[in-house]
């Protein structure tokens, strides 16, 4: 599904990775974070795939909602468990979105 965003600007936050072979627990957490994002202050949607290479794009409306989600206690426990866990290698990018349009 497509994120329904504002109108711009707001924030991405795009998240790529590459996973090791282990799964131990991985689908269930990532639903787990997906609720509880949307529970958090500033968080604007999310669009995620994975293929060979994973893709999640969040979106939040400043810089201040993404630095209280990556401190959530939650969190920087599914990131611990990524780093040591799940991920051979990934990649978090944090964008301006200055204009959006489609159909």
């Amino acid at each position: 599904m497509i994120a329904k965003t504002p109108q711009a600007p707001y924030y991405a936050v795009i998240f790529t990775s590459l996973k090791n072979e282990k799964d131990d627990g991985y689908n269930e957490t990532a639903i787990i974070m997906e609720e509880l994002a949307k529970q958090q202050s500033g968080f604007l949607g999310l669009e995620s795939a994975r293929n060979q290479v994973g893709i999640s794009v969040s979106y939040w409306i400043s810089l201040e909602a993404i630095q209280k989600w990556k401190t959530n206690l939650d969190h920087i426990e599914a990131q611990q468990k990524g780093k040591s866990n799940w991920y051979k290698h990934y990649k978090v990018r944090i964008a301006k979105v200055e204009r959006d349009y489609g159909i």
